[in-house]
């Protein structure tokens, strides 16, 4: 049997998994959602989930990959054997590839706005003009299904090579740059007239816009930033060697993944009120903002304006590319080691099935708008039903695997290293408490509020 490939090392493992973690999710997803949800108010429900819910369960998740060392779905059917295991562990494979087949529409967006910034179309368009460039961009055939399937196909590249070659190279280079380009950005943003409009949305919570469904998204975005319930922790930490500390690893990228979110939203939303774009008016949101703020800057500096703006879109396209990688390895790690397949033809399998899923939400913009499920266009359906369907469910599934199933032995022993690390075996007991009774009820209480 071929020896599985490790990280090199805890800095490695927090890249990688940040990488995961910090990625459109945070840049394009957090800050439509703030706009959604009333601003403040979200962000600081968003910060308790991923602290109390959302840690655990990373725990969790990573304990039982790092235990299993295979992939996602084998590790659930150890634990849960028999027909039943092998469904619940096929759960963790569909998920990350239902998700990255509209994912990677957003990423053929980036695709097209770097190259929009490569034109110097911001400059010459200005401000007026660029503001809606988005709607008549998504709503056309052949470009952004061209974006779309460019996006897969660098995505297909970097898997191919491999954990160390590829998504370890790749994630070392991508997040360092990431938080550079994000705090430059961000500064830039904060000195546009009215931005403190959007600061004060950021800071200044307003508790009489959380609704029910505020909790719901903030919990699905905690879950989807961190990448919970959809396999790609417990597929990541089968590559995480048994001296590395899982806790510092988990704690590390929480606090990466929450860091990065609150600037993205200081990158964007402030510039939002500066461009006089309403802040729920959903995924295009930063598609529609940013071009104006690159435009605004072309009035007084075109060189530094266009610099900018290809910084940023690449800074996007990096983001979309860290997460999509993780979401194409979990499946590529389960037909691999199952199926027997060369990680080339796995890469090349999935490549052309999730492109294929991925034609049909980029076409719900245009020639599909009318095509509705439950009401939502194909788009929205996809991204409704995976961060309010299969990643709680996902979730739950973790924690009760973990909390209750898995041996309280087995899960001290992996988040501890076999009691070797102190200050863990003191944090233990309120890990297991939060895993077994606080994010149950949690993740049960929000599947409840959507029901009812």
């Amino acid at each position: 049997m071929k020896k599985r490939e490790n990280f090199s090392g805890r800095a490695a493992v927090i890249m990688a998994m940040a990488g995961s973690a910090i990625g459109l999710g945070n840049i394009w997803r957090f800050p439509y959602l703030t706009g959604q949800n009333g601003g403040a108010a979200f962000v600081i429900i968003y910060i308790i989930f991923t602290l109390i819910l959302s840690l655990p369960i990373f725990l969790a998740e990573s304990a039982m990959g790092r235990r299993s060392g295979t992939n996602s779905r084998t590790a659930i059917s150890a634990l849960v054997p028999g027909r039943a295991g092998r469904w619940l562990g096929m759960l963790t494979v569909i998920t990350p590839l239902w998700i990255l087949s509209y994912y990677s529409v957003v990423g053929g967006w980036s695709v097209e706005y770097l190259f929009q910034a490569c034109r110097l179309d911001f400059i010459h368009l200005g401000p007026e003009q660029v503001s809606g460039s988005f709607g008549r961009f998504v709503g056309q055939t052949w470009t952004p299904l061209l974006c779309h399937w460019g996006f897969m196909l660098a995505t297909m590249a970097i898997v191919i090579f491999g954990v160390k070659s590829g998504i370890e190279k790749f994630s070392k280079v991508a997040i360092p740059v990431l938080f550079v380009l994000v705090v430059v950005i961000t500064v830039y943003s904060l000195t546009l007239p009215g931005a403190m409009k959007g600061v004060a949305y950021l800071l200044v919570p307003d508790f009489s816009k959380v609704t029910g469904h505020t909790f719901v998204d903030a919990l699905g975005q905690s879950f989807y930033s961190l990448s919970l319930g959809m396999g790609i922790i417990i597929t990541y930490s089968s590559y995480v060697k048994k001296q590395e500390n899982l806790m510092a690893a988990g704690l590390g990228t929480s606090v990466c993944d929450l860091l990065f979110a609150y600037l993205a939203g200081f990158a964007i939303m402030p510039a939002v009120f500066a461009a006089g774009i309403a802040p729920g008016s959903g995924p295009g949101l930063i598609f529609d903002t940013l071009p104006y703020i690159f435009a605004q800057m072309g009035l007084n500096s075109p060189v530094f304006s266009s610099a900018a703006a290809i910084l940023f879109f690449v800074t996007i396209l990096f983001a979309a590319l860290t997460s999509s990688v993780s979401l194409m390895e979990v499946g590529v790690a389960y037909i691999t080691e199952s199926w027997g397949w060369k990680r080339r033809t796995a890469c090349l399998a999935l490549f052309l099935f999730c492109g294929a899923l991925g034609t049909l939400a980029s076409l719900s913009f245009g020639p599909l708008a009318q095509v509705k499920v439950f009401g939502l266009q194909l788009f929205d359906f996809a991204d409704s039903f995976a961060s309010n369907g299969l990643l709680l469910v996902g979730g739950l599934l973790s924690v009760i695997l973990a909390g209750w199933v898995m041996p309280r032995k087995a899960l001290f022993t992996e988040l501890t290293n076999g009691g070797t690390l102190r200050r863990n075996v003191k944090l233990f007991p309120v890990v297991l408490f939060l895993l077994r009774y606080v994010a149950p009820l949690g993740i049960l209480a929000m599947v409840a509020s959507l029901v009812i």
